[in-house]
């Protein structure tokens, strides 16, 4: 620690504070050396700042020596990092201007009369000693030095210490004084001893108080790895750390890209093509007012474009250090964002796995930094727990994906079984329903056929038996020739729904008058709907209207519309057939409605009505079944459509059933 020269201060103790130094006080000459060892003792003995020791040991030498200034400077050992130089000046110096050149140790050897020591014989490496100590204490002094009379101080047989008198004058020093000063140099040894221990002691608290610092960062960083924080949180959080606990001015976390991912099989010292991103930072609050403290998170830089970066793996992933950086003289510069010229002393160290740089932990400082050992220690150890945890969140990112994509392959799987089994669900309800309209096809094919065989059959016989009247044979001729007739329409229309649902020709379409015919057909059922206590209503456009259509298809669908209606209308009723013409989507259309008054038709039956073979459900009205089914396909077959709705008559147990029928007017080649 070198202290410049200040004015003399109270450098006494106690009791010299209550009697100070008195002008009785004998010459250096009459001083006994016994006196002057218990001052210098009392003086250790009685400063509790030991760092003023040296101060008022040069105070009490330089007054009782009688000399213009007195300089004591402590033997820098293992434990010290500079020597402690301590000066007693006269007052009639102090306030003097510095000379514009200083003495040198070359002038102290060419004048052997100014250098005067006390101890005989001295070793060169003696000589050597008080020249340096020299230097370093006396380089503030207000005069050229004209005479010095000098001496080490040992200690456990090692020197530890140098005193130095100094006169601004020519000078002889008399063998009193010499004789004084050797006397005196144990207690001054002692002196310097325990400024040495109080120093070393000194050190070693900084240095278990960096050890605290440093065990709790390496605690903290431990803690952090097995947090649940995302990983750039968790590395902003490691440099931080770092960085105040080494007391740096900034801190940055980069890391790598690289564009060759085979970049590790590669030859060492080689710099690959990657691209550093900026994942962490930290910078101290307070600085300089010169420096503006720098933004660079997320900022990138290539690889290439930085020498700073590219020394890590010239030297094969060792730390870099630089204690001032701007003195290097690279053919490539650091890149512009670790601003070198504000932050000048450098660490970077790698974040290295299995040979492999991930990236780089910097510290900087905006002073001159020399990094110590112990601070590199530390700071590989952050950057060895950086770069597991990287790998370990890169691992588990890797494996959440894995099991990710796995997870969504079994959904998938398991939603393509849950459809497999509903689609096997559903078959099996087809194969159901259609096992049940099997039976229920061979149920009505076997009432069908076999009712009129039977009634023929029975008419066979009667006509066989002997005496049969002629109007009786008439009688059974009838039935046969009915009961045939039924059959013959029967296959006529299975055979015609075959045809119809196989792939078949274009209708022949002709046209009609609408109101002719509907009349015309209305007309030929009067009869048969008066039988059953029925009335029809015709309710048709004033003016006719035409149609284009195949005239046995449109024949046969009134008739079994009508049919139908004749079967399962309620006994005096009105059965009511409309047509009306409507445009739909500049679409001409014919609209044809056959309406009856009946039991309802549910909701079920209605999906179902124009199946085949299928009737509903407690209808009991003798009929093959046929009839709707064989409506449904001749509408389709002139490009039609066919829709049944049934409405509640109110106070009432029965409905209204409409059939609603919608042809195409006109044909899409025929269309005026």
């Amino acid at each position: 620690m070198k202290k410049p020269l200040s004015s003399p201060q109270n450098y006494v103790d106690e009791i010299d504070r209550q009697q100070p130094y008195q002008g009785e006080l004998m010459l250096h000459q009459e001083e006994s050396a016994h006196q002057l060892v218990q001052k210098i003792n009392q003086i250790i003995a009685n400063r509790s700042a030991t760092a003023l020791v040296l101060q008022d040991i040069a105070h009490l030498l330089g007054v009782v020596f009688q000399v213009d200034c007195c300089c004591l400077v402590s033997v820098t050992g293992e434990t010290s990092d500079e020597p402690i130089s301590t000066n007693w000046c006269a007052d009639e110096y102090l306030g003097l201007p510095h000379p514009e050149k200083m003495f040198s140790m070359e002038q102290l050897l060419m004048h052997s009369p100014v250098l005067q020591c006390a101890a005989q014989p001295l070793t060169i490496e003696d000589i050597s000693l008080i020249h340096n100590s020299l230097v370093v204490g006396c380089q503030y002094l207000p005069l050229p030095i004209k005479a010095v009379l000098a001496i080490t101080t040992r200690f456990g047989g090692n020197n530890n210490g140098v005193i130095g008198l100094i006169k601004f004058q020519p000078y002889d020093w008399s063998e009193s004084e010499i004789q004084l000063l050797k006397e005196v140099e144990w207690a001054c040894a002692i002196a310097f001893s325990g400024v040495a221990q109080t120093q070393l002691i000194a050190h070693q608290q900084q240095y278990l108080e960096k050890s605290k610092q440093h065990q709790s960062l390496i605690k903290q960083l431990t803690i952090l790895s097995r947090s649940n924080l995302e990983l750039n949180q968790m590395l902003q959080l490691v440099i931080a750390s770092t960085a105040e606990c080494l007391q740096a001015d900034r801190g940055l976390l980069i890391l790598l890209k690289y564009t060759d991912p085979l970049f590790r099989t590669q030859a060492k010292k080689q710099i690959p093509k990657a691209k550093a991103t900026v994942i962490g930072e930290w910078a101290r609050e307070v600085q300089s007012l010169r420096t503006n403290k720098p933004n660079t998170l997320n900022q990138f830089f290539l690889l290439s474009d930085c020498g700073l970066c590219q020394r890590a793996f010239i030297d094969s992933g060792k730390p870099v250090s630089f204690d001032d950086y701007t003195d290097q003289n690279d053919t490539s510069p650091a890149a512009a964002l670790f601003a070198v010229e504000e932050f000048r002393a450098v660490l970077l160290v790698p974040l290295e796995t299995q040979g492999k740089i991930l990236g780089f932990l910097v510290l900087q400082q905006s002073v001159t930094r020399s990094w110590q050992t112990a601070e590199l220690n530390l700071v590989e150890m952050v950057s060895a727990q950086v770069s597991n945890a990287i790998i370990q969140s890169q691992t588990l990112r890797q494996v959440q994906t894995l099991v990710d994509e796995r997870t969504a392959k079994l959904q998938s799987s398991l939603e393509l079984q849950a459809k497999l089994h509903e689609r096997t669900r559903q078959y099996v309800e087809q194969l159901r329903k259609l096992n049940e309209l099997k039976d229920e096809f061979l149920s009505n094919m076997s009432d069908r056929l076999r009712y009129p065989l039977t009634n023929m059959l029975m008419s066979i016989r009667n006509l066989r038996l002997p005496g049969i009247t002629p109007e009786r044979q008439v009688r059974y001729m009838d039935i046969l020739e009915e009961e045939c007739t039924k059959e013959i329409n029967l296959i006529n229309d299975l055979l015609t729904l075959q045809k119809l649902e196989s792939p078949h020709e274009a209708p022949q379409l002709e046209p009609i008058d609408l109101n002719t015919r509907i009349q015309h057909i209305a007309a030929s059922f009067e009869k048969k709907l008066a039988d059953k206590g029925l009335n029809i209503s015709v309710d048709l456009p004033q003016e006719s209207l035409k149609l284009q259509t195949e005239l046995e298809s449109f024949d046969r669908i009134l008739q079994e519309l009508l049919t139908n209606a004749c079967k399962y209308s309620e006994r005096d009723s009105i059965v009511h057939l409309q047509a009306a013409h409507r445009v739909d989507q500049q679409i001409d259309q014919v609209i044809i409605k056959v309406t009856n008054t009946g039991r309802a038709i549910s909701e079920e039956e209605a999906t179902y009505i124009f199946d085949k073979f299928r009737r509903g459900k407690g209808r009991w009205t003798a009929g093959t079944g046929l009839g709707l089914a064989l409506v449904k396909s001749l509408v389709q077959h002139l490009n039609g459509a066919i829709a049944v709705e049934s409405l509640p008559i109110s106070d009432s147990e029965q409905s209204e059933i409409c059939f609603t029928l919608t042809l195409p007017q006109f044909s899409e080649e025929s269309k005026p």
